[in-house]
């Protein structure tokens, strides 16, 4: 009997003007092609697949389909823990899935607290200061020029090309944005002016580490600032007019190498992260790698042209599409004691 693998996922749509939202709520929500390539490679690795949308009905649909473990990729629908919504469900359920639980992924959403966990396990980060409101007093020991991006979100939101702000008048403009725009907290950090990698890792206990992923800002437009921001993630560089923008790996120095995949490990350890997840890593003046993002649900876009950055490291280890989904998944069973229910064993090549 096939092992039953619900997908649950989150469809992205253009919000529309009724719904008075900004034009990047949807980001980090999936596409169709990337939810059905998902349900492709789970197939051919011998499961039965449910694809179970991850709105207002998700919960009756788990209860009534009762899969042997979920595959998660669902962003959530609203609120500062959304990400959790679905794994809550699941564990109340007692229904296996993939990736890492509720408090890891609610804490890894808030840029402040991820900050704060990761300073606590000695592993470094951007100083930051958290605006409540727009005319707080900015911290001295912040230097402009700074980063002000929302607390709470994902895929680039609300991190805009005048989001690196170099004077007062600046930073309050974007902190007031933020809080109209997004209702949260607006994170202000300092600016990193090093090169900016991201790193995907893949496994618990001991995560193998993927070839890093260098984000290449300096090809960004002449007139753009060295961010990897919502423009250039979503707006500029797209599979009709790409800028390849990714190099994997990069040309850095092994010791270099070395030390990013460290404490991108360590960050990954200290958020309580599994099974996968990205690491967004820029280097100081000092040539420090500081940790920017911990995503435990990162992108996983199947189309080479769309540069995602998980898979294009996957690519780069000699992984297929199908053997990264199969891996991951393989990953949760084992976790679970599961592993002897999955046929597409065959497929897995992160043991």
């Amino acid at each position: 009997m096939p092992l039953r693998v619900g997908l649950t996922y989150n469809l992205r749509r253009g919000p529309s003007p009724s719904e008075g939202l900004p034009e990047d709520f949807y980001a980090e929500f999936d596409e169709e092609e990337t939810v059905d390539a998902i349900a492709s490679a789970l197939r051919r690795g011998g499961c039965e697949v449910i694809r179970i949308e991850a709105d207002e009905g998700a919960y009756e649909r788990l209860v009534k389909s009762r899969p042997d473990i979920v595959f998660n990729i669902a962003e959530g629908l609203r609120g500062e823990s959304r990400e959790s919504h679905i794994p809550a469900m699941l564990e109340m359920l007692g229904i296996p899935y993939t990736g890492s639980g509720p408090l890891t992924l609610a804490m890894a959403l808030n840029k402040a607290l991820t900050h704060q966990i990761l300073s606590a396990n000695g592993i470094p980060s951007p100083a930051f200061q958290v605006f409540e409101s727009g005319d707080e007093e900015l911290d001295g020991s912040l230097e402009f020029p700074l980063v002000v991006k929302p607390i709470c979100e994902g895929s680039s939101k609300g991190i805009r090309n005048d989001s690196l702000v170099n004077d007062e008048a600046g930073l309050r403009k974007q902190v007031s944005r933020v809080l109209r725009f997004y209702k949260q907290p607006a994170i202000v950090e300092e600016f990193l002016p090093g090169r900016e990698f991201t790193v995907g890792l893949i496994g618990n206990g001991e995560p193998t580490v993927l070839p890093i992923v260098e984000i290449l800002l300096d090809k960004l437009p002449a007139w753009a600032n060295p961010l990897y921001s919502y423009e250039a993630k979503w707006v500029w560089d797209v599979p009709g007019n790409p800028v390849d923008m990714l190099s994997c790996p990069p040309q850095i120095p092994k010791e270099v190498e070395e030390e990013i995949g460290r404490v991108a490990v360590g960050a990954f350890r200290a958020l309580g992260c599994r099974d996968l997840c990205r690491v967004d890593i820029r280097m100081d003046r000092a040539g420090v790698p500081r940790v920017m993002e911990v995503n435990p649900l990162p992108g996983l876009i199947p189309n080479p042209d769309a540069h995602s950055c998980l898979p294009r490291a996957a690519r780069a280890a000699g992984l297929t599409y199908d053997q990264l989904i199969c891996t991951i998944l393989w990953q949760a069973l084992k976790r679970y004691g599961l592993e002897g229910l999955f046929e597409g064993r065959s497929l897995v090549k992160i043991p």
